[in-house]
């Protein structure tokens, strides 16, 4: 007994048909007519299925053209987060974190013997941490204040997160640091979380396997800065006032890096959420 697909139905299965049946027997003469040979099943019916995706590929893309509308809208906001949801469980975010890493490792293993007393600035939050399991809870927004109890599914305020100190390695991150530690790199975390916020950030830090780090710089509670850059900036010319030279500087937001002082900056792929 054969199998093929039933195409003329609505919802399109499988029907048995029997060498004898007519129906089988009457498809024969149009393929020997076509000059080729009678295929299984399964594979007529993966044709169709792609003639399927197709032709309603074009079709929704044809009808879209028609649509009366502007060009000057920026891009949906929806459409936006299941791009950035897929892009991360794809597994080509991983792959673009370990590429920007595996660079970053290589520099400072190139470069930490020729400097005296070399340093290592880390961001930490999707630099050093992941905080995708409440990215998606809060579904890509970043409300501060309000409770957190991330069993009940529903969203959570960022800073009882936070408290939470459960936050998972980066680790391709977690490779350059230690990398740094092996060459004798002395490593610095600046981070845009506030200071009543040190003890379950040192306790997360130190659980993931960041042990062994000089110093955490965080925010004074209660200070606000229009970017992060205007409280890292100074701060990574303070390290280097200390005698340090900083040969890498590595981040996930554009405002981690600007404003200088570091050798080479690197930038970690973070299409979640942007810090100004």
């Amino acid at each position: 007994m054969l199998v093929y697909p039933a195409i003329l139905m609505p919802n399109p299965g499988l029907i048995p048909m029997p060498k004898d049946d007519p129906a089988f027997n009457s498809v024969l003469p149009v393929s020997r007519k076509l000059g080729v040979e009678a295929r299984p099943a399964r594979k007529i019916w993966k044709v169709f299925s792609l003639l399927g995706t197709v032709l309603l590929a074009s079709c929704a893309t044809t009808e879209h053209s028609t649509f009366i509308s502007v060009t000057t809208q920026p891009a949906n906001v929806g459409d936006a987060g299941i791009a950035a949801r897929a892009y991360h469980d794809s597994g080509a975010y991983d792959r673009d974190l370990t590429a920007v890493a595996n660079k970053a490792a290589l520099w400072i293993r190139e470069r930490a013997a020729n400097v005296r007393r070399p340093a290592l600035v880390l961001d930490i939050d999707e630099t050093a941490l992941s905080n995708w399991e409440i990215i998606v809870l809060d579904d890509f927004g970043r409300p501060i204040s309000g409770p957190c109890d991330p069993g009940s599914g529903a969203p959570c305020g960022w800073a009882a997160w936070d408290q939470l100190g459960r936050d998972p390695a980066i680790e391709p991150t977690l490779q350059v640091f230690r990398t740094a530690r092996g060459a004798n790199v002395t490593v610095f975390f600046i981070t845009g979380r506030p200071e009543n916020q040190r003890t379950a950030t040192e306790r997360n830090l130190r659980q993931a396997g960041f042990a062994g780090y000089a110093r955490l710089f965080m925010v004074p509670n209660g200070a606000h800065f229009a970017s992060a850059a205007d409280f890292k900036t100074p701060v990574r010319a303070e390290i280097e006032r200390l005698g340090y030279t900083i040969i890498a500087n590595m981040g996930d937001q554009p405002s981690d890096l600007l404003g200088g002082h570091a050798e080479k900056k690197f930038l970690l792929p973070d299409p979640f959420y942007r810090v100004p």
